[in-house]
Parts: C-alpha cells; structure tokens; sequence
C-alpha cells in the first residue's frame, strides 16, 4: 500500500510539471437552458473557470455569487468559497446558459479527496510556471493538458497502474523542462555582420548604417539576446591610437543601435576595442587595410528561450 501511494505521489508531481497546452473546442451554451456539465477544471480565474469533459470540449462557466459550492456527502457536505476550486479539480457543475454562451452555475459539486488531490498539482505546477517567467520575458509556461489530467485523476481514484505509467512518461517530460531551464545562460551566435570605416575614422558609412538596421531588425524579434560588438583598427599609425579608434568605433555602432533602434543597453554586452590585434587581413596591402578597419556585430540568442536557432553570416560592407 505504501509503495502504491508513493507511486501516486510521483505521477502528480512529475505529470503535472510535464504538460502542455492543449487546444480544444469552447461549448457555446443556449441562454436560458439548463445544463449539468462533468468533467475536469483546466483553467481559474476570480469568477470564473473552464470544464474539459471526456470529449475533449470546453465549457466556460460564471460563478454566481450565490452558487452552492460542496463537496460530495452522505449528509449535506462542506462548504467551499470559489476559490478553492482548482485546476486539475474532476467536478460537477448546474445551472443554465447565459448570454455570452458560459455556463452561470449555482450549484457545484466535487468530491473531497479529489480536491485535495487537485490542490496539490495545483500547487506543484504554479512554481513550476513562475519560474519560467522569471527565467525569460514569457518564456514557455506549462499548463495542463488533459489527457494527463484525467489520467492523474484516474490514477488518484485508485489506478495504480495507470499512476506508474504517467509518471514514466512525465519524466521525460520534466527532463526536458529542466534541460531547458539549465540552457537560459547558453548563448549561441545566431548572426554575424562586419562593419568597415575609412581611414582614422569612426564614422558610419550608409552601407554601415544598413547593415546595422539589419541586425537591429533580427534581434527585436528574439526573445533573450544579446549583442556583442568588438572594435579593430588597421595598422597604420601607432599601436596606442589604434587601441583608442577601435574604440572608438565599437562606441559609434553602440551609439546608432541605441539612439536610433532603442536598443535596450542591458542587451549589449561589453564592447571592446582590440586595435590592431587580430587582424583578418594582410596590412601591407590597401585591401587588406579596408578589410581591418571594422567592427564586428554578433547576435547571439539564448539557447534555452530559442529551442531553434540558425547560424547566419552577414557580407562585410568595405568602405573605400
């Protein structure tokens, strides 16, 4: 008995920590009409809540303020406020049809246990999604599906079985939530560009500009990036000032991206100037000058929030 609760404690917690959202047909009630709707709650609000039956359709049902909330008993049974009614929660619910097409319920009914069951995937699986959002800007949030539901439920009835085998298939499940909450802090580089400058200045070409509006387009449509902007110089003139114009040209990008794009600062990362370090070219050659006076535009995107991602190579504009 012991090793069977223990079996069903797993499959509520790992099961839940594992679904995803699933659609499903809303129900469009008759205004007037009475209905007795069954089934599992898989969304709550203040107000109101939404029923899935065994068919898989929704039903959206109104709490009235004088609604008799019990659990199921031999003698009248407990009751509860609306906000004990919970997601995962197998209820019973009558009333009749409003005009907006919902349920306007007076009369709920559940049973104990299962509530109690209920409330606790309830309070498993809203850490789980708070700790989403915290991670990243609407990051993925997990919600109920309902297959899962009602197999958690019917495991929660005494299904033993069937509880081992949810929490199997949960696992993998959770496995890939946790593999993806632990990628947040993994950055891959998504897209490159290299912008050129003329001779001892730092000032934006037209082609520059582009280039740099091009990159600005990309990441205002990803979710957790950041861009890392590097300066370079050429070799002519001393080491020293070479240092100080990579610098200055890696603060001129920083300056368009921010001023005209509005970039937000906590997205660039720290820029740097490297002077006539790293070299991509030969200095002897004009060529290979043009080619070394440049900054180096990355985007790279968060390897967690952006399950997808694909490695593009932006052409270098050369400045004449």
């Amino acid at each position: 008995m012991l090793r069977k609760i223990s079996v069903l404690s797993l499959a509520l917690f790992l099961g839940v920590a594992s679904v995803v959202a699933q659609d499903a047909q809303l129900r469009s009630l008759t205004a007037g009409q009475k209905y007795k709707i069954k089934g599992v709650v898989v969304a709550k609000d203040d107000t109101s809540f939404v029923v899935r039956d065994t068919t898989g359709v929704d039903t959206k049902v109104m709490i009235a303020p004088n609604a008799s909330i019990k659990n199921n008993a031999f003698f009248g049974g407990n009751t509860y406020a609306a906000s004990s009614i919970v997601r995962g929660l197998n209820i019973e619910v009558e009333g009749r049809g409003d005009n907006g097409g919902s349920l306007a319920a007076n009369k709920i009914r559940f049973d104990k246990s299962n509530l109690e069951v209920a409330q606790s995937i309830d309070a498993r699986v809203t850490p789980a999604e708070d700790r989403l959002d915290q991670a990243e800007q609407n990051a993925q949030r997990i919600s109920g599906q309902i297959d899962e539901l009602v197999a958690v439920s019917n495991a929660a009835r005494g299904g033993a079985k069937a509880a081992q085998d949810t929490a199997d298939a949960a696992i993998e499940g959770v496995n890939a939530t946790n593999q993806r909450i632990a990628a947040l802090d993994d950055y891959v580089v998504q897209s490159t560009a290299s912008v050129n400058f003329k001779v001892n200045s730092a000032l934006l070409s037209p082609e520059a500009k582009q280039q740099l509006d091009e990159v600005a387009t990309a990441a205002i449509q990803m979710k957790g990036y950041t861009i890392e902007i590097t300066g370079f110089a050429s070799a002519e003139g001393s080491a020293k000032a070479n240092k100080a114009l990579s610098q200055k040209r890696a603060q001129a990008v920083i300056d368009y991206l921010v001023e005209t794009h509005n970039v937000p600062l906590r997205r660039i990362g720290q820029s740097y100037g490297f002077g006539e370090l790293q070299a991509v070219a030969d200095n002897t050659t004009r060529e290979g000058r043009e080619q070394n006076r440049r900054v180096e535009v990355k985007l790279l995107v968060s390897r967690g929030v952006n399950q997808n991602v694909e490695v593009r190579q932006s052409a270098a504009t050369n400045d004449q």
